[in-house]
């Protein structure tokens, strides 16, 4: 008897998948729980595991190939209990058939774009996991170990005829290219911020905020916020989201969208948090952040930070939405305008603290000051609306008391 092999059932806002990489070829054995392919949607990268010990009999959809929900991918023959025709008896054999050191679709893309085996790499993450850090220092390492050394220079040779002066043959020779083919993710966003600015009446207003009184509050109780919440930072990003909150209970159209002649106006916040990963931006979402307090809400944001990282971002996560907010600041951007993500009408961009002299009741002083920018839809939206949305947020933030007094 063997197994049918299927790609993952898919929510209806994904269509369809790719498949990147087989991990065992047909007729290799492998063990229950082993990730046996890797298939790229518009999201994320899903692993399809061994449901059994046994033999990959039959690979159905090759590299490549694109896939539908449920679709048999391949077919599984699978061991039966007691049967040891499989199993290593001794260590030559076992060193033969174990399964490669861990890694998430990320690092392994990595690796095969430069074409490096994974046991070619000890893993410094947790159960010995391939980290992208232990990829990068491994090229960097096979760079060093193969630059040639310093020639003698070479007499110089006469020009020759037709040849321009500059060396420009060589440089030429050095004009080199490289063609891949997008992915999935980065294609698919391409495609929602060009749908963006073609199908929404978008607009962008600004405003800044004095980040003293922030900083200042983490600054008198970062240390006792990391031993009472297990060693969780109180970061900016807790102030906006919950900032962001208060305000869009004020605003009610700010957290509403647009779907075809109809407004939806939604009783609850789910805050976009906009993440960058190897494979592109991402935009996970904290599920009613209304009742989140400011150590959920740092630890969740972290969670997604490194689940981005390794790849292994859930469709869940990423999907739905109320409102978004971006984070150019860590980049160094200072002012910018975020494009909003539909359906959603509204998107918050935070920058970069930058001290600069402020006139504060007739002084000149030097405060840490952010821009911010409010990226709206104006088909929903009105200007006065989207200015008082953004003067909430810059006030709640100015006096941060209020916002665990939710005043």
């Amino acid at each position: 008897m063997t197994i049918e092999l299927k790609a993952p059932t898919l929510p209806e806002s994904v269509p369809d998948g790719t498949i990147t990489a087989w991990r065992r070829k047909a007729g290799e054995s492998v063990q229950r729980d082993e990730a046996l392919v890797d298939i790229e949607t518009d999201k994320v990268v899903i692993e399809v595991v061994a449901p059994a010990d046994g033999v990959l009999k039959e690979i159905y959809k090759q590299a490549g190939e694109t896939i539908i929900s449920n679709e048999a991918i391949g077919r599984l023959e699978p061991r039966a209990a007691g049967d040891g025709s499989q199993a290593p008896d001794s260590e030559s054999e076992a060193g033969e058939t174990a399964a490669p050191p861990a890694a998430g679709p990320a690092v392994r893309r990595l690796l095969e774009e430069h074409g490096i085996a994974a046991e070619e790499i000890s893993g410094s993450g947790k159960g010995g996991r391939i980290t992208r850090q232990d990829v990068l220092d491994k090229i960097a390492a096979d760079e060093t170990e193969a630059e040639p050394p310093p020639a003698e220079p070479a007499p110089a040779s006469p020009r020759p005829a037709g040849q321009p002066a500059g060396g420009n043959l060589q440089s030429m020779e050095n004009r080199k290219e490289e063609r891949v083919p997008m992915s999935r993710l980065r294609a698919r966003v391409a495609q929602r911020l060009l749908e963006a600015t073609t199908t929404t009446a978008m607009l962008t207003t600004f405003n800044e905020v004095n980040m003293q009184p922030v900083m200042a509050l983490r600054k008198r109780h970062q240390q006792r916020f990391q031993e009472t919440h297990d060693g969780i930072r109180l970061g900016y990003m807790s102030f906006f989201v919950r900032a962001s909150i208060e305000a869009l209970k004020r605003f009610p159209a700010v957290n509403a969208s647009i779907d075809g002649n109809d407004i939806v106006y939604h009783g609850y916040q789910d805050i976009g948090v906009a993440v960058s990963s190897p494979r592109g931006l991402v935009v996970p979402v904290l599920r009613d952040a209304d009742n989140m307090g400011f150590a959920r809400i740092e630890k969740e944001i972290l969670a997604f930070g490194e689940k981005a990282r390794d790849g292994k971002l859930a469709i869940e996560e990423l999907a739905g939405g109320t409102f978004t907010i971006s984070n150019g600041g860590i980049f160094g951007s200072l002012l910018s305008t975020p494009i909003l993500n539909p359906p959603q009408t509204a998107i918050l961009g935070m920058h970069k603290i930058q001290e600069r002299p402020m006139a504060v009741d007739g002084e000149v002083k030097i405060l840490p000051m952010m821009y911010l920018a409010l990226s709206y839809d104006h088909r929903l939206i009105d200007g006065k609306e989207a200015v008082q949305f953004l003067v909430a947020i810059k006030d709640l933030l100015e006096d941060p008391v209020r916002l665990v007094l939710e005043i």
